[in-house]
């Protein structure tokens, strides 16, 4: 995850009409392309989660269903302007294997068929990095190359 971005960003706000599968699919691109199944359900998770954190609350913050919790500003650093992840989900298709194996995953989410490998964490950062929000709290879980979190903010 990135810190907040500020600039308008209209290209993500036209995606916001595409289909959630989509959208989710996108998103585990950019965020986890790289990872083993796994890693993939993992973030996927993160988001599942976030959504049902947000209903359990009458509505939260980083939006309250799948497409606003991928595209709020700053959550998820595929999505921001600059990023260079961002240029390769936006060009993305069914022929490149990993877009599909997200797709898999994204659909998989949508349906609740998604085991929760992550303990209903709602954060994560890759295990390079070291966040501010993640000082001081323990994580739930590593997987891959992601460190995932809960009860952050």
């Amino acid at each position: 995850m990135s810190p907040y971005v500020k600039q308008k960003d209209e290209t993500v706000a036209a995606l916001a009409d595409l289909q959630p599968v989509d959208i989710l699919a996108r998103t585990l691109y950019g965020e986890a392309r790289g990872e083993e199944l796994a890693g993939i359900e993992a973030v996927a998770a993160v988001i599942v989660n976030r959504v049902a954190f947000a209903k359990a609350r009458g509505g939260y913050w980083w939006g309250n269903d799948i497409v606003s919790v991928c595209l709020k500003k700053g959550q998820f650093s595929c999505w921001n302007a600059g990023d260079p992840n961002r240029e390769k989900l936006l060009r993305v298709n069914d022929r490149d294997p990993a877009f599909r194996l997200c797709r898999r995953v994204a659909r998989r989410a949508l349906e609740g068929r998604l085991p929760d490998l992550v303990q209903g964490a709602t954060h994560y950062h890759t295990a390079q990095s070291d966040p501010w929000w993640a000082r001081g709290h323990v994580p739930l879980c590593d997987i891959g190359n992601h460190v995932f979190y809960a009860g952050i903010g």
